[in-house]
């Protein structure tokens, strides 16, 4: 079984002979988490690594600085931004009309994944992510450079679409509701709320399901799974037989990577809850369970 739209997702193979093409760009999109005592994470840019090694010609395109929202709370780390600030940004890194936009992380695809995602969001459908991304150019010893990544600037375009990023009002209509799955994308603890990172109450939503992002992807080259075994874990959890999906995580990440998934397999309403559980866990009012 292939994955439905194919056209969003690029192997390693296909993009080493594309390397030097003007009409591609790449950007690598990392970001490392360091778990904080009062729970929630650091955020560290990756830029350092980048500016290391990094796939030819890759330029680095930082959620920790204009990719993200830069009002609002401290605990919202990577809000979706105004289309102009994304607009503005995406045209600085080379991104535009005519290019097609590889996206690549070195942390399971959920990096890429998320700025697929804003792209998306931002109504540019010409961008895909680079399977098994850092991890995977590199066991399979591809090239790697510290060139400066620079590509001419471009001019992007933002339109907006409102549908791919949901807020607590929309998620809190969904619990309950029969049409509705709510998908949890951290680890089982998590959603157990048993252990690991918690971002207030431990816990879930109430009524979610789980499908553990990093589980989308094989252990030693971070690919994604086959499709035929990702559709039987989103078949399990609910997602495929629901009118709409919503996923979400610690801080719309991982939930990114879900929805991607999901978007593969042929998945159509499907969205993110951009502020996820480091809003809804502070929250008392709104519903949470735990085993």
């Amino acid at each position: 079984m292939s994955f439905a739209r194919p056209q969003y997702l690029v192997e390693t193979e296909w993009l080493s002979q594309h390397l030097d093409d003007p009409g591609v760009r790449v950007l690598e999109c990392t970001v490392y988490l360091h778990p904080k005592p009062e729970g929630g994470f650091r955020a560290e840019s990756g830029v350092a690594k980048w500016k290391e090694s990094h796939i030819p010609g890759a330029g680095f395109a930082d959620l920790t600085g204009e990719l993200s929202a830069k009002d609002g709370p401290a605990h919202l780390l990577y809000m979706m931004p105004p289309a102009a600030q994304l607009a503005a940004e995406m045209g600085r890194l080379g991104a535009g009309d005519g290019v097609r936009v590889i996206l690549y992380d070195r942390a399971v695809n959920m990096w890429a994944a998320r700025v697929w995602w804003m792209l998306r969001a931002s109504g540019f459908e010409n961008a895909a992510v680079l399977n098994g991304g850092w991890k995977k150019w590199t066991v399979e010893k591809r090239p790697v450079a510290s060139d400066a990544g620079a590509r001419p600037a471009r001019r992007f375009v933002a339109k907006p679409r409102t549908d791919l990023f949901v807020d607590k009002q929309a998620v809190l209509a969904g619990v309950g509701d029969r049409a509705t799955c709510l998908i949890n994308a951290l680890t089982e603890e998590q959603h157990r709320g048993t252990g690991g990172v918690a971002y207030g109450r431990p816990g879930r939503i109430a009524g979610s399901t789980n499908v553990v992002a990093r589980d989308l992807v094989d252990p030693t080259t971070h690919a994604y799974l086959p499709a035929d075994v990702l559709r039987e874990k989103f078949k399990a959890a609910g997602a495929l037989d629901a009118g709409r999906v919503i996923t979400y995580c610690g801080g719309g990440i991982a939930a990114s990577s879900g929805a991607f998934v999901l978007m593969l397999l042929g998945k159509d309403d499907v969205a993110v809850y951009d502020a996820s559980l480091s809003e809804w866990a502070r929250d008392p009012s709104l519903p949470m369970e735990r085993d």
